[in-house]
């Protein structure tokens, strides 16, 4: 079984249409954010959320951060999965299952250093997957995803051998380290945002370099 594609920033019906049909198992769809490349509107989210079927999952990713924000931004726009780019403050991840129980759970770690273990040992019982991205929610202006940054795969590797669920790789991934990535952090899916874009618009020889060498792995 391949290691699982996600494309994220998705901002149009014919950037998921691209992706689907180069092979992507997953994209990503971006809510209102504090910083970062590719929030859209919620319609449009619900409008591509509407035309993506299984097996490709639709991930929205939120910046609420309480469950009652959350449950009300996926009522919004219907996608499959709900990505938390930030720590729950508010209420609890089993408030969201009772609510939305088809919903699949992920929660972001931005991996920091060695406490992003931890972190991700506090919630891994509590969610469907982790993703693992470069971000800095303490940050005077947050960044939740979309840097273009690589982090320190070593302890990434590390955080996948101790947690009981699937695990994404983000951050700074393009088709030239994706093999080094996989290779080091042994991930269950990778995520790509900016490494398969050319002027801020989804690349299409760029998309299927990137898939082409996940799938060839």
């Amino acid at each position: 079984m391949h290691c699982k594609i996600k494309i994220c920033c998705i901002s149009s019906l014919e950037e998921a249409w691209l992706a689907i049909n180069s092979g992507a198992d997953a994209l990503g769809l971006v809510g209102k954010m504090p910083s970062g490349p590719g929030p859209i509107a919620d319609e449009l989210i619900a409008t591509i959320a509407k035309t993506i079927h299984p097996p490709i999952a639709s991930f929205l990713l939120t910046s609420e951060q309480s469950a009652a924000g959350i449950i009300a931004h996926v009522k919004r726009v219907h996608t499959n999965t709900v990505q938390i780019v930030d720590e729950l403050v508010e209420g609890t991840y089993h408030e969201i299952r009772n609510e939305l129980p088809h919903l699949k759970i992920v929660q972001v770690i931005h991996v920091t250093g060695r406490e992003s273990i931890e972190q991700a040992l506090q919630v891994h019982e509590q969610v469907d997957a982790i993703l693992l991205d470069s971000g800095n929610p303490k940050a005077s202006l947050k960044t939740l995803g979309g840097t273009g940054n690589t982090h320190n795969w070593e302890i990434s590797r590390e955080l996948v051998g101790k947690v009981s669920v699937p695990v994404f790789l983000a951050g700074g991934l393009t088709a030239s380290n994706v093999a080094e990535a996989i290779a080091t952090v042994q991930p269950f899916g990778v995520d790509v945002c900016s490494g398969v874009r050319t002027n801020g618009n989804l690349d299409i020889q760029k998309v299927q370099a990137f898939i082409n060498t996940v799938k060839t792995l």
